[in-house]
């Protein structure tokens, strides 16, 4: 049974236009697979007696590294993977011949078990670096002809509208181009469902790359609508626990008396209406991760339970005396500030400290407006197809618009524009309406914003300030109780004392 495993597992590898190896701990090969072998035929080894079973392949990276301080750095983090010391490695490199320009991804990964070695793979990644390279041309060639061009209009007065005119034409076209070339350029990175590339994004991607591969606590913070839990999924793919569940609540979507039993189960008869067992989410959860979203919400009486399962990795079912061992990673999130619920007694302080073991902060849209661009390029490829329309065209005076707006409502305020947009947009271009921003805005918001604050002090005088439940002020309002919360804060009201 074992040896037709085997074989059909061989069978499959070979079908694959990958290269693949298998190495043991002292850098031996001992596997390659069909492409492997064809590819080393081709390369100046047809005898495989340099890169095929029984080589060391650490020895030929050294000999092919020589002096070049770079490539010997590789191999010494090929060798770490070998040895389990390191969890991943890709390294993209050239590898031309006189006849065509080639580039291949090394990518190395230990087999996880004991004296077991690593698997390395070679992916021909020409294409995708050949992509690259006319990306490159054609937006120099792009900008040198609107850079003549412009050029001409400051010697010329003659014709000077019609050429105008041709630069803004060449600088959508630049763009146009830029979003049918994006589609060849669909790079395989770790996040592909984080759009952008400033540095502020950079930095959170960073930080998740440190955190990812550890169990440690996460405490994610950041404005509604700014992607936190996307940062969390991130979290977890990178995270040894990658191939068990992720698992989310929403702490602000449950009532108070439910939210016990949703994190935690319950027996049957622990309280009316429980009809049957249930496993909590630290239950479900095991081995795996549970993202505690919008955690400020969290009932104070339930802040010792999760703090709890934090130090001793133990919790009860509701209506069970029987010890539960939790083995699950913890990421939370909120867009409330901490430290004032804790000094407002709404939160405990030493939860927070178990929490907050390693804080990442998402940055607000208006702090990275160079992703706009990526941003709503996304987004315009996603409602096209949901919409059945061909848009592939934003000019250039629209997308400088969205760049002088704030964003108040970041991410999502951004796809529900592009939506609306998509929808209005008869034709190949996007058009957009952009909206209000500068002093005038400011201040009419102002006024607004003293109306929002006279309406709601109202209404919470009429509830008897009461936020939450039948006749709350939140069910008055139609709002989330957490979000009604953020506004009260954000306006500046507190319940008299």
């Amino acid at each position: 049974m074992e040896k037709g495993r085997n074989i059909l597992v061989q069978a499959i590898l070979d079908t694959l236009d990958v290269h693949i190896s298998v190495i043991d701990l002292e850098g031996n090969i001992r596997y390659v697979n069909a492409a492997w072998e064809a590819f080393a035929r081709e390369n100046g080894d047809p005898e495989l007696r340099y890169t095929g079973i029984g080589a060391n392949y650490l020895e030929v990276c050294r000999i092919a590294a020589g002096e070049d301080h770079a490539v010997r750095e590789i191999a010494a983090r090929l060798e770490e993977v070998i040895e389990g010391k390191r969890a991943h490695l890709s390294w993209e490199y050239p590898c031309h011949s006189p006849e065509k320009k080639r580039w291949f991804l090394l990518s190395a990964r230990p087999l996880g078990m004991e004296d077991a070695g690593a698997v390395v793979a070679h992916v021909d990644i020409t294409q995708r670096k050949l992509a690259e390279e006319a990306v490159a041309k054609i937006n120099v060639e792009l900008e040198k002809r609107v850079e003549e061009k412009t050029a001409s209009l400051q010697e010329a007065n003659q014709g000077l509208t019609e050429a105008f005119e041709e630069v803004e034409r060449l600088k959508d076209q630049l763009q146009k181009e830029n979003i049918a070339l994006r589609e060849v350029l669909e790079l395989e990175h770790e996040f592909p469902e984080i759009i952008g590339g400033s540095d502020t994004l950079k930095y959170v991607l960073f930080k998740v790359q440190q955190v990812g591969p550890t169990d440690a606590p996460v405490f994610i913070t950041g404005e509604t609508g700014t992607g936190k839990e996307l940062v969390a999924h991130a979290i977890h793919r990178v995270s040894p626990r990658k191939d068990r569940l992720f698992l989310k609540v929403n702490c602000a979507a449950l009532p108070p008396q439910l939210i016990e039993s949703e994190l935690f189960g319950h027996e049957k008869g622990a309280y009316t209406g429980a009809h049957t067992v249930q496993a909590g989410r630290f239950e479900l959860a095991r081995g795996g991760t549970l993202f505690l979203d919008e955690i400020g919400e969290l009932p104070l009486e339930l802040q010792p339970k999760l703090l709890r399962v934090l130090q001793d990795g133990e919790f009860e079912k509701v209506g069970s005396p029987r010890t539960l061992r939790a083995d699950v990673r913890i990421i939370a999130a909120t867009n409330r500030d901490v430290q004032e619920e804790i000094r407002k007694g709404r939160f405990r302080e030493d939860l927070w400290y178990r929490l907050n073991v390693f804080p990442i902060t998402v940055p607000p849209l208006r702090e990275r407006k160079d992703d706009l661009p990526m941003l709503v390029d996304h987004f315009v490829s996603i409602f096209n197809k949901r919409l059945g329309k061909s848009i592939d065209r934003i000019p250039s005076g629209a997308m400088k618009g969205l760049k002088t707006y704030d964003w108040p409502g970041n991410i999502r305020e951004l796809e529900n524009l592009v939506h609306r947009a998509m929808i209005v947009s008869p034709g190949p271009e996007l058009h957009v309406e952009v909206p209000e921003s500068g002093a005038e805005f400011r201040r009419e918001s102002a006024n607004l914003q003293e109306v929002e604050r006279k309406h709601i002090l109202r209404i919470l005088k009429k509830s008897a300030w009461k936020i939450e439940g039948k006749s709350g002020a939140a069910e008055r309002l139609g709002l989330n109780p957490g979000t009604l919360r953020s506004r009260m804060k954000k306006l500046g009201i507190e319940r008299p004392r």
